[in-house]
């Protein structure tokens, strides 16, 4: 009796020594090493990566590539130095050097050359707009990549002058009339050769055949590119320059081209139209006969698109439910099963043909990526851990999944994430959080904003609701023609479910925020209940008739609300959060990006602008020269500073601190 009371004293000073450690800040973002774009060595025992980290004192990210010996015998090590960033490592054909990207002698980036052993970096790209998107030719002697071309500026004028009504774009801002084209560049001496041109689409995607005599890339060559047409296709050109082979056969968008390890045959990702699902298609590499899908049933969408086992298979990613893994697809009969499994997000495979290892990053709920490798048994070998020393001094939030079913009995997928140091009996907070999209999918990944709000003693939900991917075509598009409709009491019946299933979820302090989509189903939710004490609402769409006119992809809802706004104006105001406005009484606070092309500021500000003028507490902070994208690759510091917006504002209406401070008064 005596040695179990003891062992049980021990186990508990454990479990209060564990919960001693903090959880996750928003901070901790500084110190978190991001893993990148693995690839297998050729003759099989290397692994090259990237890690990206944090310089705050430049407010910037530093990448680096690194070598990891597959079998673990050998550590990690750096490949290139730590004071310039470089990218995109990719081995030659007989595996004795890496080419990547960098920028390190100023300008723009070019392709550099370093022995595997070591030494001197050697800039073997000089164009003037730089490469991107670069592969070795088969035989070792040539890159194919893409740079850009177009006029030159204006000596006399610096307007901005367009004929298109596609110019701008929420990742690149204003189009400069540059289009992206394919290059040659010998590997040897640098000499460079274009051998695509035009000022009417953009070359995308170049491969290799695998006899180094052709060049397989994607393009919309209707010349409507900018003109919202979505018709791209797969082509073929000699790597010299001469005539397109058109391959795919799609009006829909056609991407991603795979040569077969013959040569024979071209597969790729295709398409009816620009909503359908893509589908894996596969075709004669000599062009001139129709495509065939391998799965016509195949419900999932796929990604990382790779040729195996000589031919026989296809591998790919897929988010399904909640996961994201590796599948393998046989291309004769188009069977489908599973590679990789678990409650983990799995993604950027590189395989090795010849003893059928595949690399990966593998990430989950409380852990960000890490590179493994597994074998042609099946066993699973984790290559690094890094954050490994962060992890060891935090308190890391776990997250349960929790299935319901919607009002009208579709099945719908939840999680829950406990506040750290949940205890019975007490009442806690939660914030309900709402992914963008709607094609997109909440899952068991990395989350570092919900880390921050469990660490702060907040409970969070979020879900799958009809529009997310991972689900199939129809679950998908079950949001058409009534964004706020069925996709809200999802949401809602999920809400209600967590908190008859967790009495210890306090119903008068529940929170909401989202972003893009997300912000959009927040608007909405704080028209149509008054359940929330407070919202966070980021890049938001508040009002469908001017976002329509303003964002960079003019008139795209044309499939969710059943033709454009001059066709179906009523619709666009009908599912306006805007329309709703005065019923708002949720304090709430707009977060939005100065130069966001994707969901115009313009969204934000009027949003925010009319919860003021009918009395809702409200703020707003503009981020200056942040996109779209602010919480996935904005400025370190902007991305930082908008958790602690949210911390702020859920801290003031949630917890009911009247002294919360706001970031910028601290």
């Amino acid at each position: 009796m005596q040695r179990i009371l003891a062992l049980f004293l021990i186990l508990c000073g454990a479990v209060a020594q564990a919960q001693t450690k903090p959880g996750i800040t928003a901070e901790d973002y500084f110190s978190f090493e991001f893993l990148s774009d693995p690839q297998i060595s050729p003759d099989g025992p290397w692994v090259a990566y990237t890690v990206a980290t944090i310089d705050q004192k430049a407010n910037r990210r530093m990448s680096r590539i690194w070598i990891a010996s597959i079998d673990g015998t050998h550590p990690s090590v750096p490949f290139t130095s730590d004071s310039t960033s470089s990218t995109s490592p990719r081995w030659s054909p007989d595996g004795r050097f890496l080419a990547f990207l960098s920028a390190r002698d100023g300008g723009r980036a070019q392709i550099w050359l370093l022995s595997r052993n070591g030494g001197e970096a050697r800039r073997v790209s000089s164009l003037e707009n730089g490469a991107s998107s670069f592969e070795w030719s088969p035989d070792g002697a040539r890159f194919v990549c893409l740079t850009r071309t177009g006029p030159t500026p204006s000596k006399t004028s610096d307007v901005r002058h367009y004929t298109h009504i596609y110019y701008k774009f929420n990742d690149t801002g204003y189009f400069d009339e540059k289009r992206s084209h394919i290059a040659i560049v010998d590997v040897r001496t640098g000499t460079a050769k274009q051998i695509t041109d035009g000022d009417n689409w953009n070359d995308l995607d170049p491969r290799w055949s695998p006899d180094s005599t052709r060049i397989a890339f994607v393009s919309n060559r209707t010349g409507k590119e900018f003109d919202l047409d979505h018709n791209s296709d797969v082509w073929t050109i000699p790597a010299g320059g001469g005539a397109l082979t058109k391959i795919s056969d799609h009006v829909g968008p056609d991407n991603s081209p795979r040569w077969s390890p013959d040569g024979s045959r071209i597969a790729f990702l295709g398409a009816e139209d620009e909503e359908a699902p893509p589908l894996i298609y596969v075709a004669p590499a000599t062009g001139g006969k129709p495509s065939v899908a391998i799965n016509k049933a195949f419900d999932q969408t796929a990604t990382d698109l790779m040729w195996a086992e000589q031919g026989r298979a296809l591998y790919l990613s897929s988010g399904v439910k909640g996961e994201t893994h590796l599948y393998r697809m046989d291309s004769g009969t188009g069977a489908v099963s599973a590679i990789t499994a678990g409650a983990r997000a799995v993604r950027s495979p590189s395989l090795h043909e010849g003893s059928r290892k595949i690399a990966y990053l593998s990430n989950d709920f409380s852990h960000l990526d890490d590179l493994y490798v597994r074998d042609a048994s099946g066993a699973e070998r984790q290559l690094t851990h890094l954050n490994a020393s962060l992890w060891e001094q935090r308190t890391l939030a776990t997250v349960e999944r929790i299935p319901y079913a919607a009002a009208d009995g579709w099945p719908i997928d939840g999680f829950l994430v406990k506040p750290l140091g949940w205890e019975p009996g007490r009442k806690y907070p939660m914030i309900v959080s709402i992914h963008g999209g709607p094609a997109g999918m909440y899952g068991v990944d990395w989350y570092h904003e919900f880390q921050v709000y469990s660490a702060r003693g907040w409970a969070v939900f979020f879900s799958n609701p009809r529009g997310s991917t991972g689900y199939g075509r129809k679950f998908q598009r079950g949001v058409v023609m009534e964004w706020g409709g069925k996709a809200y009491t999802d949401i809602m019946t999920g809400v209600e479910e967590t908190l008859k299933r967790n009495p210890w979820i306090d119903r008068d302090r529940l929170g909401v925020t989202g972003g893009s989509y997300g912000g959009y189903m927040t608007n909405w939710i704080t028209t149509q209940t008054d359940i929330f004490r407070a919202a966070v609402t980021l890049r938001s769409i508040s009002n469908f008739i001017s976002d329509d006119g303003t964002r960079d992809g003019a008139y795209g809802h044309e499939k969710d609300f059943g033709g454009d706004i001059f066709q179906n104006y009523d619709a666009y105001w009908k599912y306006s959060p805007l329309h709703y406005v005065s019923k708002v009484k949720t304090p709430t606070l707009v977060l939005h990006s100065d130069n966001d092309f994707r969901v115009p500021i313009e969204q934000g500000e009027q949003w925010f602008r009319a919860l003021q003028h009918f009395g809702v507490t409200s703020e707003l902070v503009m981020f200056p020269r942040e996109n779209h994208n602010l919480t996935r690759t904005g400025e370190p510091k902007h991305l930082v500073e908008s958790i602690n917006w949210q911390s702020y504002w859920f801290d003031r209406f949630l917890n009911g601190n009247a002294a919360a401070k706001r970031p910028n008064e601290q």
